[in-house]
């Protein structure tokens, strides 16, 4: 199936201390910290082309732009949702957005590129 715009994808977790701001060494609050709130939305960038590339391909992070717009306490869910914006060559671009049961959480883009795993990890130093 080809990557096209409009290709979701979405996971969802609760919030432990593993995830919060303090424990991730990015903030002196235990609440949801902005690095995990990044990795959830990649994870659902992951998880919606992952079924639509070819043998041997992955993504890799190129970019991301995000606002973390609130916080969120220990034992909490969250969704993250990602949509495939835009397709260019190999670049993929994602419209993301995280959200509890109180709204909108953090909101952004991430872009990320169809690799060949094997010729990837031939370029890591």
């Amino acid at each position: 199936m080809p990557i096209e715009p409009g290709v979701t994808g979405r996971v969802e977790h609760t919030v432990s201390d593993e995830d919060t701001a303090l424990s991730m060494g990015s903030g002196q609050v235990p609440v949801l910290g902005t690095p995990r709130v990044v990795a959830w939305a990649e994870e659902a960038c992951c998880l919606a082309v992952r079924d639509r590339l070819g043998e041997g391909e992955t993504t890799v992070g190129m970019r991301v732009q995000l606002d973390h717009l609130a916080p969120v306490a220990v034992g909490h869910a969250v969704t993250s949702d990602a949509t495939v914006e835009r397709v260019d060559g190999r670049r993929i671009t994602f419209t993301v957005s995280v959200t509890d049961a109180a709204g909108l959480v953090a909101a952004g883009k991430v872009t990320r590129a169809i690799v060949t795993t094997e010729s990837f990890l031939q370029k890591a130093r």
